[in-house]
């Protein structure tokens, strides 16, 4: 009798696992889904010479607004990097070369919404020019043809404050020395401390607006790219609360 029971017990066992089984889904289905939505609509393609090449300076800017417009609601387009990497090993084409602070919290390829081989990228505490970072502008507008150059600022720049404030502090002394002129630059009756923040926005400002004119004024080769209208300079500010990049006039 227990023999006649077990048996029955067991096929009931048997059949239930098999009707619940074919209700459920594997748990690798979830991960497979969830890896065909991410490659629906993946940028596999990198920046070609002719497409370069067909860009205007205006066509440029007008791209990274776009752009800078999907950073702000989180639509930041998919790619496939690894895809990228490999059709970008043997050129490159970049649309521009941003100049941008060091600050970690300023993601210049995201903020744009660019991907491998879309711009270039130069980095220094508060997006100052120097000799290095002149010729690396110079090789990707002559050399490699990008349309133009932008130099970004931002918001509660480290940088900036401690020119404001005047530290003196091994290197960072001499690195500050190249922005104090953009803080001298600034006609402001209040404070001029770095607790002001008032005052660190104009300072910001200038900061972005000397570095432009330093461009011009120590690279002869792009003050006549910009003459003849094949390259733009331009400034813009990134705003740490919203992720918004505005651009100077």
């Amino acid at each position: 009798m227990k023999k006649i029971v077990l048996s029955v017990l067991f096929i009931s066992a048997v059949i239930f696992t098999s009707c619940t089984n074919g209700n459920q889904k594997n748990p690798t289905d979830h991960l497979e889904e969830k890896k065909q939505d991410k490659i629906v609509g993946l940028v596999e393609d990198v920046l070609t010479k002719e497409q370069q090449d067909a860009l205007s300076p205006d066509m440029v800017i007008q791209s990274l607004k776009e752009g800078n417009e999907r950073f702000v609601r989180n639509d930041l387009t998919a790619r496939d990097h690894s895809a990228q990497v490999r059709k970008s090993t043997k050129s490159q084409f970049p649309k521009a070369i941003v100049l941008s602070c060091v600050d970690s919290r300023v993601p210049v390829e995201d903020v744009f919404d660019r991907g491998i081989g879309d711009i270039f990228v130069a980095r220094v505490a508060g997006n100052f020019v120097n000799d290095d970072i002149l010729g690396s502008m110079e090789f990707a507008c002559k050399v490699s043809g990008s349309k133009l150059i932008m130099v970004m600022g931002h918001e509660h720049c480290g940088a900036v404050k401690a020119a404001v404030d005047d530290v003196k502090l091994g290197n960072i002394t001499s690195m500050l020395s190249k922005i104090k002129p953009a803080v001298d630059m600034v006609e402001y009756e209040g404070e001029r401390t770095s607790k002001n923040q008032e005052f660190v926005h104009m300072a910001s400002e200038s900061n972005v607006r000397n570095t432009i004119m330093e461009i011009r004024k120590q690279s002869p080769i792009l003050k006549e790219m910009e003459e003849k209208g094949e390259i733009k300079i331009v400034g813009g500010l990134y705003d740490m609360d919203d992720g918004k990049v505005t651009m100077l006039k």
